[in-house]
């Protein structure tokens, strides 16, 4: 049985409700280094906006694969994911 969750205040939280008897022995498996995922400030550094973050991900899409997203994307998002109808 495998059960996956985060860490918020160095407690692990699951991220689905679980029933496990008490007692019942675990183990706790990183499956990312979090620093490397989501490198933060290290100590003396500024962190980015939220503005600076966003666009030091959209430097790496492609051009022709932002050219490529529909004009309308942001107003009917779900419509895009699914497939709701357009607003």
């Amino acid at each position: 049985m495998v059960f996956r969750g985060h860490v918020r205040n160095g407690v692990v939280l699951l991220d689905e409700p679980a029933i496990l008897p008490e007692g019942a022995a675990v183990q706790v498996e990183v499956l990312e280094d979090v620093h490397e995922a989501h490198p933060g400030p290290t100590c003396g550094e500024k962190s980015l906006s939220i503005e600076q973050e966003l666009a030091s991900i959209w430097q790496d899409v492609p051009a022709d694969e932002l050219a490529s997203l529909p004009r309308d994307l942001s107003n009917n998002l779900d419509h895009y994911i699914y497939g709701v109808a357009k607003k």
